[in-house]
């Protein structure tokens, strides 16, 4: 048992007789215990919210790809968003928050980056290629955060960093131009499809600077709810203005299908909507606060190494050699980035 003196617990100072007890000390043992105890138990708890998060998002293209196959990108995409919604109600009923007018105006761009511009994007991507291209092209995420942070935040990376940024470059490039262009299933894919994925992860960097600011003053769970929200009401505007624009130009309008998808789409929807988005990103930003941030970002890989897998398995889809071994070079850097120290992560992030 050691006792430390009253004045300066907090220096860690240990006299040469802790060993005495005396009233000028205190005892700390037992207090010292619970308190490793504690963090042993939620780093346990914030490494395994982080791990099921990276889980669920790997799965997320899969649902999408089921989803698609009944209806339109923007139908798909809303209907995504109206169960995120449901699923987020909680946190809008329990943690209403009053928003400066700047705060609003943040809040407003980043929604609009995070929900319609990305997701419409990225969709649309998926529309265009497979499954385990669009998976693999995600798992640049970790380094295109790291080279944003050696922009726009003053972050200085070392060679090894650089490294890791040419290598995930040259993954992604052997992904896209040298993947298999065998018919996979009933997709193909293709260069417009992968570049559109590419597309919406530079517009997912855009929303995350905008977003840090809110983390400043609100909580990550406050943030993600009012962000999922503004974008969904900005969804139905989209949608109601396309419609308006189509009846006065008496072009063709597709109607969002309602009565006509099948159970396994609602189940897709439903899926992609109240885990792989509300849960996962709930999850997420729990778990970071309970660990450090660059040791969890190594859980963001498990979304293109599942949804590759996915792709390949479920929907019988093919991956050529090349884009093999482009896969594993984004995984290896986003990796290397994720486990060095001082790398800034995201503090909250959508998918």
């Amino acid at each position: 048992m050691c006792c430390l003196p009253r004045s300066g617990r907090e220096s860690g100072a240990v006299p040469p007789n802790c060993m005495k007890l005396s009233p000028d000390f205190v005892c700390d043992s037992n207090e010292g215990m619970a308190r490793r105890a504690s963090n042993g138990r939620h780093l346990f708890l914030g490494y395994g919210a982080c791990a099921v998060a990276g889980t669920l998002w790997g799965t997320g293209f899969y649902w999408g790809r089921l989803a698609l196959n009944e209806m339109s990108v923007e139908a798909m995409v809303l209907y995504r968003f109206l169960f995120a919604c449901l699923g987020m109600l909680p946190v809008m009923v329990s943690r209403r928050v009053r928003l400066t007018s700047d705060e609003t105006r943040t809040l407003l761009l980043a929604a609009l980056f995070g929900v319609p511009i990305q997701f419409l994007l990225q969709f649309h991507g998926l529309a265009l290629t497979t499954v385990s291209h669009a998976a693999l092209m995600v798992g640049a995420m970790p380094v295109l955060l790291a080279a944003a942070a050696a922009v726009f935040a003053g972050e200085r990376l070392d060679w090894v960093g650089w490294l890791a940024l040419c290598g995930s470059t040259a993954g992604a490039a052997m992904v896209v131009l040298g993947g298999s262009r065998a018919t996979a299933g009933n997709e193909t894919p293709s260069l417009v499809g992968d570049m559109l994925v590419i597309a919406s992860l530079l517009t997912a960097l855009v929303w995350i600077l905008l977003s840090k600011k809110f983390l400043l003053t609100h909580s990550p769970p406050v943030v993600t709810a009012y962000t999922i929200y503004s974008g969904t009401a900005m969804l139905v505007v989209w949608d109601f203005s396309k419609r308006l624009l189509a009846s006065l130009t008496h072009a063709s309008n597709q109607s969002i299908p309602l009565a006509h998808v099948s159970l396994t789409a609602w189940i897709a929807l439903a899926i992609s909507g109240v885990m792989c988005t509300a849960t996962t990103t709930l999850l997420w930003n729990w778990g970071i606060n309970h660990v450090p941030a660059s040791r969890a970002g190594v859980f963001l890989n498990i979304e293109p190494a599942l949804g590759s897998v996915l792709g390949v398995e479920l929907l019988g889809e093919q991956l050529g050699p090349y884009a093999w071994l482009g896969g594993a070079l984004i995984l290896a850097a986003a990796v290397t980035l994720t486990t060095r120290r001082h790398q800034t992560e995201p503090q909250v992030i959508l998918e």
